[in-house]
Formats: structure tokens, C-alpha cells, sequence
């Protein structure tokens, strides 16, 4: 995809291939989500698009107008749109594998984070609000100097499942 760039598009400055580009790669994105996604049809799409923009002087791209009917620029559009459509293709192949590895590390955030909290005292508000709850819903309270951080969320959330129907009630 970034080899292209360095090809396409000789004659013009570093800003007007980068906002040509820009603007080409978003109507790629957009076509593929519509299902439209032929290589002619979006250079067809495009340049209806910016020759009648060109032709009311209210183009993005008003350096367009004496290349756009230019060989050398439609075989270069043609060529980046191809390219775009290579690179969103294989995004779109590469999203289970990107999906999958996003999960597993969630699931190691979360798995090295109670690691962590097992090692951890318990804070004022966790042991505050234990209390509270203990008061609430007339439980026995255990002894929490021995817990930690983690066990003592495992036992505000035993004692909220247990009295869900309460706490439900209550609201």
C-alpha cells in the first residue's frame, strides 16, 4: 500500500497526493461497506464526482483540472484503488485473528490485575462499605485482616448475589 504512493502521482507536490489519496482510500472504505466495490466503479464514482465539482469551481482538488482526463492519472487512480482494495480485503481477513487476540489480552489484563489484588490489603472503602453491607443485611461479619483485596470483592460480591432479590426490591 505505502510502496504505491511513491509511484503514483509524480507531478504532484507531497499535499496534493496526500489529500488524493486520502480522499480516494475513503471512498474505497465506503464502497466496500455498500457492496460496490469494483475498481471501475469507484474511478468512475470518482471522477464524475470531481469533474462536476471541477465544473461548478468548487473542487477539493482544483490542481485536478488539467489531469484528470490525463493516461498516467487514471492508470495511477487505477492502481491505488486497486491497492486499496487489497489492503481492506485483507483487514477484513485479518479481523478474527485481531479479534481473538484482543480478547486473550483482556482476558490477561484481567487475570494479572487479581494476581495484583490478591497480594494487595484491602482498601478503606472496600472494608467500609463490607461493613455497611454486613449492617444491611444482618450478616455475621468475618474477620478481614487475613483477606485481601481480592477476597474481600469475592465477598461483597457472594453477599450482593445472595441478597439480589433485596437489593432489587429496594430500588
Amino acid at each position: 500500500m505505502y510502496q504505491i504512493k511513491n509511484r503514483i502521482y509524480l507531478n504532484f507536490d507531497k499535499t496534493q497526493k496526500c489529500a488524493v489519496c486520502n480522499y480516494l482510500r475513503a471512498i474505497v472504505k465506503q464502497s466496500i461497506n455498500s457492496k460496490n466495490a469494483s475498481v471501475q466503479a469507484i474511478l468512475d464514482k470518482f471522477l464524475e464526482d470531481e469533474k462536476y465539482y471541477l465544473e461548478l469551481n468548487a473542487s477539493r482538488f482544483p490542481f485536478l483540472a488539467d489531469v484528470i482526463d490525463d493516461r498516467d492519472f487514471l492508470k495511477d487512480t487505477e492502481d491505488y484503488i486497486k491497492e486499496c482494495l487489497k489492503y481492506y480485503e485483507y483487514k477484513e481477513k485479518q479481523r478474527p485473528i485481531i479479534e481473538a487476540q484482543k480478547e486473550f489480552e483482556k482476558k490477561k489484563r484481567k487475570f494479572l490485575q487479581e494476581v495484583k489484588m490478591s497480594k494487595e490489603p484491602p482498601t478503606k472503602k472496600q472494608l467500609y462499605y463490607y461493613d455497611k453491607l454486613c449492617k444491611k443485611y444482618c450478616i455475621q461479619k468475618q474477620d478481614v485482616g487475613e483477606l485481601s483485596k481480592l477476597d474481600l470483592r469475592n465477598e461483597i460480591e457472594r453477599i450482593l448475589d445472595e441478597h439480589s432479590d433485596d437489593y432489587k426490591n429496594v430500588d
